[in-house]
């Protein structure tokens, strides 16, 4: 399956795309895409209804985050061998952990903003788990029972905040609208090879990004199993997983995002994401007119 969130920033209603790539509502028959919809028993629930059933809603319709009740949103550094030796960083030998703050989350298309004195904003175009059960201490064989699926994230990063302000890169990761996830959860059954899956992001038309989950250094299964002997995965948590080459900050010299770019970003069978890119003074000017945020 495909499932999506639709509607209004912040009331956001469930969905599913059908056969034909139609947008239907679910809303008659789960609540959100959250919490225990998210299980296997959840999951074949919305597997035995009949698309054709649901209504259907207008293409036009405002896609959300494909996932609700994230309560945890955590994120894998370095985990791409040609990233790695794209910024000349070691190959780390567990996986580098982080933070992004779940109030970063927005929908696929929504606008991404500058943050408040930002230079050096980037992109990442990364595949990220969505948790489906709750998970502590499993085993890298049994850890894609508890995965619901995967989604399409743009792990949007300030570097200054990140590497020259000290501590955590948590503060260069979690700005407002840093997180765009979607446009679909899809199913595990939908994806055949989770280490073949083509990774691309283009800035204003021009290719930067081209990778491919063959060069993870540590897979979907090996991050479930390793994180959930730190901290208990819940439903709805997501974890995006790294990015392959081409981020702003390698570049010589390094080119990073401003105000007026479109970044576009795709992944094999999990759709695309389209941001237009604004900086906080000219949102904040926006929302004064009255104008949409998203």
């Amino acid at each position: 399956m495909k499932l999506m969130r639709h509607g209004a920033s912040g009331d956001e209603k469930p969905g599913l795309v059908d056969a034909h790539g139609g947008l239907r509502d679910l809303s008659g028959h789960v609540r959100d895409i959250a919490g225990l919809a998210l299980s296997r028993d959840g999951l074949a629930r919305l597997r035995a209804v009949d698309p054709s059933s649901l209504p259907m809603l207008p293409p036009e319709t405002r896609l959300g985050p494909c996932v609700g009740g994230t309560g945890n949103f955590i994120a894998i550094g370095l985990n791409y061998a040609d990233h790695a030796a794209e910024i000349g960083a070691e190959i780390p030998a567990e996986p580098i952990v982080f933070n992004k703050a779940p109030s970063c989350i927005v929908g696929p298309n929504d606008r991404v903003i500058l943050p408040k004195g930002s230079a050096k904003t980037d992109w990442e175009v990364e595949l990220a788990i969505v948790i489906g059960s709750r998970a502590s201490y499993v085993h890298a064989n049994e850890a894609l029972n508890y995965v619901a699926g995967l989604c399409l994230c743009n792990d949007l990063s300030e570097r200054e905040f990140q590497l020259e302000r000290g501590g955590t890169w948590t503060k260069g990761k979690g700005c407002p609208t840093f997180g765009p996830l979607g446009p679909w959860l899809v199913t595990l059954d939908e994806i055949p090879r989770l280490d073949a899956l083509g990774l691309w992001l283009d800035v204003n038309g021009e290719r930067m990004q081209t990778g491919s989950t063959a060069t993870m250094i540590f897979d979907v299964a090996q991050i479930v199993a390793y994180l959930s002997h730190f901290m208990m995965l819940m439903p709805g948590d997501v974890i995006t997983t790294g990015t392959p080459p081409g981020v702003g900050m390698g570049m010589k010299p390094p080119r990073f995002l401003k105000n007026g770019d479109v970044v576009t970003l795709g992944i094999d069978g999990l759709g695309q994401q389209r941001q237009e890119v604004v900086a906080f003074d000219d949102w904040t000017a926006k929302v004064a007119a009255g104008e949409p945020t998203h």
